[in-house]
Parts: C-alpha cells; structure tokens; sequence
C-alpha cells in the first residue's frame, strides 16, 4: 500500500478521495488550512469522518507557509501526492485576488518543490474546466487552446498546469492535471448551484438563474470523480515524451441544460422552485461538455451516474444533514 498526500483533505472532493484511499488500505497524510470561504463547521465535519481512522493524520497548514510546508514533505515518507486545495470559484475572484495568488499559484509551488525535494513516485493536481474560457466548440478538448481564460481563477489553474509542466520537463516528476467539470454531490460546496438552489428552495426562496437559464454544464457525480482520479492515481505519464506530464478531463461526458438540473432537483424535493432569471455574470461561461476519451482509453473511466439518479442521492443528504423537515409548497399566483 501507498502513503498519500490529499491535501484539501477537508474540502468536498478530497474528503471523497480521501475515504475511498483508507478504504483501499492506504495511508493518507491529510492537509487544510479549514479558511472561511465557506462554512467551517461543513469542513470540521467532513474531517470528523476521518480523524480516528488507524491510517490517517491530518495537518492544518496553509500551503502558503513555505517553511511549513517544506517541513511536511521532510518529516513525512510521503509516496504520492493528490493535490485539491486550491481558492476556488470563479465569482469571488473578482473581489478577492489576492486569495488565489496565494492559495493557486504560491502553494502550488510549495507543492511542487516539495515533490522535488522528496521526491515523490506521482503528483495528481486539481485544474479545472474553467481554462477552456471563450472556447466555443463542444465537447472540450485537450487539444484545444486554452490561452484565453475569462477569470482569474482559470488563469491560476492554466498556470498550475504550466508550472507543472516545467517541473516534469527539469526534474522528471510525474504530473497529472485533471481538469475537473462541475462536480457535485453529498458533502457538496456551499457555493455550488446544487447547494445553493437546494437550500433556497427549502427555505422559500427564490434561485437566481444566469444567462436567463441558457445554460449547459458537464454535472459530475462525486463517486465518478473518485474513481477516476484513483485511476491516474496508479496510471504514471508515459516517460517516453518530452517530459512524463499529463493533462485529462474529467467530467460525465455529456452537457444537460440549467433547466432540467432544475427540474430534477424540484422533482427530487417535491417543491417548485420559485425563479428569478438573471444576466450572464462576469467570468462565467454558457456551456461546459468534457470529451474523455483520452482518460478512458488510459484508464478505463467511464462515468455512471445521471442527474436523475446524484441529485436525488444530494438531497437526500442535504435534508439528513441539515435534519430538514419540509412540505410541498405552494406559491400564490403571480
């Protein structure tokens, strides 16, 4: 078995991946800095699941902290690394700056010298669908050009990819980058639509739809995204090229429209939303579709979970989490 660095370990997606890998009999070294940018107490309880287990230790730190973090790949008999924390969000970028120059692009070089000074067997990183930017033809592709991000946040994450590259091409450590498309599920993100429309449609209130509802998104379950990044996780870069560096989607391989996100999510609650339909907001994009066909020929992904059947299984736990009573409710005529 493998010692694994998850960093982001209290976050949505590492906190997955990090229960599937102690499941498997591996060691996972757990890193977060547990900021605010979203409810804390989601995060402590996220890592309450893990605390205790016999193969799993957790670090706060803030990858930020040079110092600290060269500590952590010195002290530790770290193997592999899967590296998910990051600043994320598209909107907040444009208020916060300074937060992803921090968390996406000093940390990520914590991270990479770290690797480099290990050095470690494979570093599996977090990028996003959000570099693809003002693309315009569906499915996206790796092939496509990605040098026109619409957000900062999209620009770290192409600059990860790049740093990444460098590293791989200097020092020959494997790198992959997985570029994840609109991930969603139990434990969720409060910032994520399907938590922020299931919570005002609980509470009575209205969901803001952008773009008027002309939107598409590549919505993929959580227990996909698991398996696929334990997949690379064991799937080296071929080291015949350039440099043993790799970028995928990773996504369901299919774009749905915003509209009937939304009306599974109604069906799922047993309440219609009430909606208020909203102008594209600055960075964002109208539609997402990930074309995986390289990550499935490499590692045999292959997503198996539609809309009608996540959605279900995210309300189900968001009304157990939050203990929700709710009832049908209905609107006055307008």
């Amino acid at each position: 078995m493998t010692t694994v660095l998850v960093t982001g370990a209290a976050g949505f997606i590492g906190f997955h991946v990090s229960q599937a890998l102690l499941s498997q009999g591996h060691t996972v070294i757990g890193v977060d800095n547990l900021n605010d940018y979203y409810d804390v107490r989601l995060k402590q309880a996220r890592l309450s699941q893990l605390i205790g287990h016999c193969r799993f230790s957790f670090y706060r730190l803030d990858l930020a902290d040079r110092d600290r973090t060269e500590h952590l790949f010195a002290t530790e008999n770290i193997q592999r690394v899967i590296h998910l924390a990051a600043q994320p969000g598209v909107r907040y970028s444009i208020d916060n700056p300074h937060a992803y120059v921090d968390s996406n692009l000093v940390a990520f070089m914590n991270i990479l010298e770290g690797c480099r000074q290990a050095p470690i067997e494979h570093l599996v990183y977090a990028s996003s669908s959000s570099v693809y930017g003002t693309n315009q033809e569906l499915p996206f592709s790796t092939e496509q050009s990605v040098d026109h991000p619409v957000s900062l946040y999209a620009a770290t994450k192409k600059a990860n990819e790049l740093m990444a590259h460098t590293y791989s091409h200097l020092y020959g450590i494997p790198t992959t980058g997985l570029r994840f498309f609109t991930v969603y599920g139990p434990w969720g993100r409060p910032d994520m639509a399907m938590f922020k429309f299931t919570r005002a449609i609980v509470e009575g209130r209205p969901i803001q739809i952008y773009n008027y509802g002309r939107m598409q998104r590549d919505f993929t379950y959580i227990d996909d995204i698991v398996d696929g990044v334990l997949r690379v996780l064991t799937h080296l870069p071929n080291h015949e090229k350039a440099a043993p560096y790799q970028i995928y989607n990773i996504g369901n391989n299919r774009s749905v429209s915003l509209m009937r996100f939304v009306e599974v999510l109604e069906s799922a609650l047993e309440i219609e939303a009430q909606k208020e339909f909203l102008p594209m907001q600055p960075g964002d994009v109208s539609a997402t579709y990930a074309d995986i066909s390289d990550l499935s020929a490499a590692v045999g992904f292959y997503p198996r979970t539609p809309i009608e059947v996540g959605i279900p299984q995210f309300v189900d736990w968001y009304l157990s989490y939050y203990n929700c009573q709710i009832r049908p409710k209905v609107y006055p005529a307008a």
